[in-house]
C-alpha cells in the first residue's frame, strides 16, 4: 500500500521573537512566524519579490531550543509537516488555520543575523552543557520525540507503535480537532 508524504522544507527569517508556552505536563510549545521570499523576473526583466508568511510550531525539546536561541530576524531552516485545522471561535465563527509542525530545525546565518551561530551553531558559537556529543557536519536540531535527527547521542529504544499526538493549542478544545 502506498502512503502519502507530507513534508515541508522552509528556509526563511523570523518575523518576531518566538512565543514559548508550556502545557500542563511541562512540554514546551513554541510558535514563530517565518517569512520566505522568492524573486522572479517579470516580462520587462524587472525583479519581482514575493514574501510568504508561515506559522511554525515546535514541540518538546525542539520547542525549548527554538525558544532559547531564535530571535526576530534569525535565519532558520525548518523541516516538518503541514497541518490544517478547523475550530469554532468564541464568537461562534468557524476558523481555519494552517501550521507547519516542525520536527527538525537548523539555525543559519552568522552572529550578527539575529543570533544564529555560523553554519547552524548555537548563537555565539557555544555549545550548551546538556549536549554531550560533538556536532556532526551539516546536522540539525531534531525533535527526537517526533523522529528528526539531532545533536547528541540518541538513546537506543524500541520504536513505539504510534507517536502520541501533540497537545491541543490554547485556541480550541480537543473536540474541535478533526482528526
Amino acid at each position: 500500500m502506498a502512503r502519502g508524504i507530507n513534508k515541508v522544507i522552509l528556509v526563511g527569517n523570523l518575523g518576531n521573537d518566538p512565543d514559548v508556552k508550556y502545557t500542563q505536563s511541562g512540554m514546551a510549545v513554541t510558535r514563530i512566524s517565518l517569512a520566505t521570499t522568492s524573486v522572479r523576473k517579470d516580462r520587462d526583466g524587472n525583479n519581482q519579490e514575493r514574501t510568504e508568511w508561515h506559522r511554525v510550531v515546535f514541540f518538546g525539546k525542539l520547542g525549548e531550543i527554538a525558544g532559547e536561541y531564535l530571535r526576530k530576524g534569525s535565519q532558520v531552516y525548518v523541516e516538518g509537516e503541514i497541518r490544517y485545522d478547523k475550530f469554532t471561535g468564541q464568537d461562534g465563527v468557524e476558523k481555519y488555520t494552517t501550521d507547519i509542525v516542525a520536527n527538525e530545525m537548523q539555525m543559519l546565518g552568522g552572529r550578527g543575523e539575529g543570533g544564529g551561530g555560523g553554519g547552524g551553531g548555537y548563537g555565539g558559537g557555544e555549545r550548551p552543557q546538556r549536549q554531550s556529543a560533538p556536532r556532526p557536519q551539516g546536522g540539525g536540531y531534531g525533535n527526537q520525540d517526533q523522529g528528526g535527527g539531532g545533536y547528541g547521542q540518541r538513546p537506543q529504544r524500541q520504536a513505539p507503535a504510534q507517536q502520541p499526538a501533540p497537545p491541543p493549542m490554547d485556541d480550541f478544545a480537543d473536540d474541535d480537532i478533526p482528526f
